[in-house]
Formats: structure tokens, C-alpha cells, sequence
């Protein structure tokens, strides 16, 4: 955002003619609480704002037809330490920030993303829905070595028990994302036994090393799109691609389109 905010344009430019119907503003580590240990805390309103402007002008550039810009938060502590958590004061004021700002320059919608646990997800719920935008609830899980579908980053947690305390809280949409697609199908069983409205599944593909997300294994473009046609016959509504994944996955979706309505109907 920064140093090089053509290429964030470009970005969303290029996921926008691939398909892309929703467009996350590059914010997922943009709270107070993040940037402000950083040393970029006279950053945060700046950061927020800018983002906001890219992801619409990029849409007002290449969009054909209508695409909802999404405001991305995630509850990530400082240096992805657990134990640097702001107290809880802070941390609800710091979302607050973040959302209201989001708002305020004119995102349709707010993106919770990466939540993978519930004290600190349920401040961020709290200060999205106080913006009165929908507010779409992103989960993170993962398949543990015994089979049980656990938190992606608490793998001690449960995922039914963040979908027991985050569900009731009455998101607009629940979004299954940066999930190991191995552990999806099951993942929609849970969220559909809790959860009548629209379920979404954007998956991520690889892995990360600090700072670098690693390409390797990623799924197909033409096996994503395969992998969705259960997804689609289960229940969900909305799919996409987290981190590994490409314009080209996207692209894979939308040329599936016909497949995917025909899995939808059936």
C-alpha cells in the first residue's frame, strides 16, 4: 500500500476481468493493532482510505458488470504473537477504527477474514456490525491427523466451537476460507447444521513460511473448479480462492459457470 499502490490496483484490475464478482481491500493486516508496533501507526486512516480507493478505482477501470468491494479485517496480533494481544479495550477500539474508516470511504461490505478462534473474533463481529454493512464472517479450518476438524490455527480448537460462538452472533454471510480444501466438505456439513443463510468457500492452496506464502502443490485451476461442483451441491453460494490461488483460478470458476448452476439446481 505503501510503495507500490499501482500494483494493488493492478491486482484487483486483473482479478476483475478473471470473473471476480467481490474484491477484498488490501487491509487483512491493517489494523491499529498491527501496524502501530510497526511503527506505522500515524499510517493506519491513511492505509485504509488508500485501499479503499484502489479497489474502487480499479473497479470503476475494467468492471463489466457489478463488483461489491469488501473491507478485509482479520484480529491478527502484533508480529503474529499471541501473547501481544492490545487489552480488550484497545483491541475493540482498534476494530472499531478499522471498520469505521473501511466504511467511511465506501466499501460495501466488511470481510472478517482469517477468524480462527472467539475472544477476539467476537470484538471484531461486534465493531463490523456496529458500521451496519453486511458483515461476512471468514473461518479458517483444517483437517488434524486424527480427522477432526479443527481451527486452522488452533488446532487444540475445535472448528464446530467457533462455529458455536460466532454463528449466534448473526453474520450475513459465512465464508469457509483459508481452509485446506481436504477439510471443506466436511467443514459445509458443520456450517449448514448451525447456519440457514448463505455459505461461502474460498480456499487457500500451498503454504507459508514467514514472510513468504510458498507455491507448491497448488491445486488446478480445472481441478478448483471440480473440487466446488460438491461444494455447490451442498449448499454453498458464493466461492473464491485465498492465498495460493490466482486470477486463473477465478477464471476456472466463472468459465464453469454453467456446471456449477446445473450442480446448484440438481
Amino acid at each position: 500500500m505503501l510503495s507500490h499502490p499501482d500494483a494493488v490496483r493492478e491486482t484487483h484490475e486483473d482479478y476483475i476481468r478473471a470473473g471476480s464478482m467481490v474484491i477484498t481491500t488490501n487491509t487483512f493486516g491493517s489494523t491499529r493493532q498491527m501496524l502501530e508496533p510497526a511503527g506505522f501507526g500515524d499510517r493506519v486512516e491513511m492505509v485504509h482510505r488508500d485501499a479503499v480507493k484502489l479497489a474502487r478505482e480499479a473497479r470503476d477501470n475494467v468492471a463489466e458488470q457489478g463488483v461489491a468491494v469488501a473491507g478485509s479485517i482479520s484480529t491478527e496480533p502484533p508480529g503474529f504473537d499471541r501473547d501481544a494481544f492490545l487489552s480488550p479495550e484497545k483491541e475493540l477500539e482498534a476494530y472499531r477504527e478499522a471498520a469505521g474508516l473501511l466504511a467511511d470511504a465506501g466499501v460495501d461490505l466488511i470481510a472478517l477474514e482469517m477468524i480462527v478462534e472467539t475472544t477476539h473474533a467476537a470484538l471484531a463481529i461486534q465493531a463490523a456490525q456496529e458500521t451496519s454493512l453486511p458483515v461476512w464472517l471468514g473461518v479458517g479450518c483444517k483437517k488434524r491427523k486424527d480427522g477432526t476438524i479443527v481451527s486452522f490455527d488452533h488446532t487444540e480448537l475445535e472448528f464446530v466451537a467457533v462455529l458455536d460462538a460466532l454463528i449466534p452472533m448473526g453474520p450475513t454471510v459465512v465464508n469457509i476460507m483459508h481452509s485446506e480444501i481436504g477439510a471443506i466438505p466436511e467443514a459445509i456439513d458443520m456450517v449448514r447444521q448451525r447456519w440457514s443463510g448463505p455459505i461461502g468457500v474460498y480456499p487457500e492452496s500451498g503454504y507459508f513460511t514467514q514472510p513468504y506464502w510458498n507455491f507448491v502443490d497448488v491445486i488446478s485451476p480445472a481441478d478448483l473448479a471440480t473440487e466446488a461442483l460438491g461444494w455447490i451441491a451442498a449448499g454453498v453460494r458464493l466461492l473464491g480462492g485465498c492465498c495460493g490461488t490466482s486470477p486463473a483460478h477465478i477464471k476456472a470458476l466463472q468459465a464453469a459457470m454453467p456446471e456449477l448452476e446445473a450442480a446448484r439446481s440438481a
